[in-house]
């Protein structure tokens, strides 16, 4: 056979189909094969199979000399002027300039925020740009947020500044007659042709005086419990009226108002009550304000003591005098236009109307759809109501109102703020809400990272015990069962519901003080304003807790049956059976009682069969001592021995118990136990007692 091979090497492929004559008569075979750059490859050698695959790349595309990305310049929507042109890279003229002939872009104001992607984009294309949409940046996201915030207006020019009533506050130490020299005040109001009655859940209300000046009163509880809402009071009022009754003098919360009016810098006013009572001494009263650092006026100083009888309304129309003099000299004034500012004095929620607030008005009018701020609660202003329950039309400053149309209720003592539209209201919360979740997280991180560390522990720890114990002896093993560590303790949950914020805050700032969770737990399942509600009911029977209902209704249904509801309105009640109830958990103890001391005058031995026992002779010098009951033999303040009697005699008589100043012999059960004389035999019993809870309230 004869085998022909082309070896020629062409550019494009090559067809040897030549013919050749003279060799027919051979016997020939001819193979018709193609040659091209890729069969020509060289084979890998072993050494380069060895060797790691280097992966090349093509080199990175050159950037445009203008900056800008190639994909075009980056937009979002609600992007303001400004923002366009750095992103732009051009003047903001220019782009103020290419706005012109776009429609729809009316302002061009730096600021101006552009709502239209396709306007945005048509200013870009007016400038020759390219654009991609992409999602609006953080930073500008916190920047817009920033800029919905609200805050108080700077003061006003003193050209808008009108008088306005001042705000008083009658505080005091508990029972020494605020409310009666209030309701005092309510009776000369009625006598100069002001109906109605003090609504004590509102807290504020409003007194004219003979001269026709009006006067804002707060009224605030004297309880220790009420020390959060005295110290909103003193912020603020104007005129601090402090209320003492000269038969007892300066008390605790009377302190604690002095210390407060000067940590606030608010003139006092002190109201001697209770002086047409006997045991009355107002020299002794005055002496201890004096000690408390009041300089008053008989002493050179400038506060006013005022001796009054609120029961009798004696010198009630002095008292009212001082308050207006002293609200004379301040100059009390405040610009009644503009957006509303004020101060929530309480909230609460009515069954009938829903969610309401008691609020102060410091700046601005308020009137009926007003949209109002505070803090992470909104409103617009439905109806406004005074002390009296009659509608307002509208509400100056200095005057003490009932706003209806809460959607959240306002917390006590928060700022109150008018915004121009509820969209602004809605963004404003919004931005409160983000800020209030990012101090949640920051408060809440080192708590979090020691939480971590512990479980890093433990798991390491556990890691190493199993390295310690092997791979198999681990395997197979029964899992231990995790317990919780507060497992087995006592415990009580309670469900707080109150008439008013201020009352549950009150409530909850007395639990706080409750510190012995290692011996029985308190748990506070749900606290809130308002009725006692299903919700409530279902809720404390998932948790087996008891509803405490402060002067608010409960339902009466079969549904309460199996729920322990209890309903108090007066604090310290509420507390002292919260008290009751974390003493019922506790389990009894066992407490010891001495019956009787007798001193060993001799000790000597005797013979008790063929065994010598020790005795000793005693003198019972206390009490009686009981042979059945349990003896301690003391030495040198030390215990020796403590146990039972095997005998007890007198004058050679077996007896069961021996009186004061009786002589007796004594014999220990344990015969190894040798008394001596000027030891001390104290015979006691011991019997289970119910446990107390150590939980001082401080009242």
């Amino acid at each position: 056979m004869l085998r022909i091979s082309c070896l020629y090497r062409l550019p494009n492929a090559l067809h040897c189909s030549q013919s050749f004559s003279h060799w027919k008569q051979a016997p020939a075979t001819f193979r018709l094969f193609h040659v091209d750059a890729a069969r020509l490859k060289r084979r890998k050698t072993a050494e380069e199979k060895k060797s790691p695959r280097i992966i090349e790349y093509s080199p990175k595309k050159a950037q445009p000399a203008n900056g800008l990305p190639s994909g075009g310049s980056e937009i979002w929507r609600h992007m303001s002027v400004a923002q366009l042109a750095k992103v732009l890279q051009r003047p903001v003229d220019d782009v103020q300039e290419a706005m012109l002939y776009v429609k729809g872009a009316d302002n061009i104001e730096p600021a101006a925020k552009l709502a239209d992607l396709k306007m945005i984009q048509e200013i870009a294309k007016k400038l020759g740009a390219k654009t991609r949409v992409v999602a609006t940046p953080e930073a500008s996201c916190e920047d817009d947020q920033k800029e919905r915030d609200v805050t108080p207006r700077p003061p006003a020019p003193p050209e808008l500044l009108q008088p306005r009533p001042p705000v008083v506050t009658v505080m005091g130490h508990v029972d020494h007659g605020k409310t009666t020299l209030l309701d005092s005040l309510r009776g000369a109001d009625v006598a100069a042709g002001e109906a109605g009655g003090i609504t004590q859940h509102i807290g504020a209300f409003t007194v004219t005086l003979e001269n026709g000046e009006q006067v804002t009163f707060l009224d605030t509880p004297g309880h220790a419990a009420f020390s959060a809402m005295r110290a909103r009071g003193a912020v603020a009022t104007d005129i601090i009226v402090l209320v003492v009754a000269a038969e007892d003098g300066v008390m605790a919360q009377t302190r604690e108002v002095i210390q407060l009016a000067k940590e606030a810098q608010v003139p006092i006013i002190v109201a001697l009550n209770k002086i047409d009572k006997p045991e009355a001494d107002i020299e002794k009263s005055k002496r201890e304000l004096a000690q408390m650092g009041l300089a008053l006026e008989e002493h050179g100083g400038d506060i006013q003591v005022i001796p009054i009888s609120a029961l009798k309304g004696t010198n009630l129309q002095l008292l009212a005098e001082a308050v207006s003099t002293q609200a004379t000299l301040m100059g009390l004034k405040s610009d009644p236009s503009g957006l509303v500012e004020g101060i929530v004095v309480e909230s609460k929620t009515d069954p009938r109307r829903g969610k309401l607030s008691t609020a102060i008005v410091s700046r601005g009018t308020l009137r009926k759809g007003s949209v109002l701020l505070s803090g992470l609660a909104h409103a617009k202003v439905r109806g406004l109501f005074d002390h009296n329950g009659k509608p307002l039309t509208e509400a100056p400053p200095g005057t003490p109102v009932e706003i209806l149309g809460w959607r959240e209720l306002p917390l006590a003592g928060d700022l109150i703020l008018e915004v121009e539209t509820e969209k602004k209201a809605h963004a404003v919360l919004k931005y409160r809400e983000h800020e209030a979740q990012q101090e949640k997280i920051e408060s809440s991180s080192e708590e979090i990272r020691k939480k971590d560390e512990e479980h890093q522990a433990t798991y390491r720890a556990a890691r190493e015990a199993r390295r310690l114990a092997g791979r198999f002896r681990m395997r197979g093993g029964q899992r231990v069962k995790q317990v919780d560590e507060n497992e087995g303790k006592p415990r009580v949950s309670v469900i707080i519901k109150g008439d008013v914020h201020g009352s549950v805050e009150a409530i909850l700032d007395v639990l706080e003080t409750y510190s012995s969770n290692e011996i029985c737990r308190l748990d506070i399942v749900h606290y809130g304003v308002g009725n006692v509600t299903e919700g409530d009911l279902e809720l404390a029977k998932a948790f087996d807790a008891i509803i405490y209902a402060f002067a608010v209704e409960t339902p009466q249904n079969k549904a309460t049956k199996d729920v322990n509801v209890r309903s108090y309105n007066i604090i310290y009640r509420l507390i002292d059976d919260l008290k009751e109830q974390l003493s019922s958990k506790l389990p009894p103890v066992e407490v010891e009682e001495v019956l009787g001391e007798a001193n060993v005058l001799q000790s000597f031995i005797i013979n008790e069969g063929r065994k010598e026992v020790p005795v000793a002779g005693c003198r019972c010098t206390k009490g009686v001592l009981k042979k059945a009951q349990k003896f301690r033999l003391v030495r040198d303040g030390e215990v020796v021995y403590d146990g039972q009697l095997e005998s007890m005699r007198h004058l050679k008589n077996e007896v069961d118990s021996i009186k004061k100043d009786v002589e007796c012999g004594l014999r220990l059960r344990d015969a190894k136990v040798l008394p001596q004389a000027g030891d001390i035999l104290q015979c006691y019993t011991t019997h289970m007692e119910a446990q107390q809870t150590d939980w001082d309230p401080g009242f």
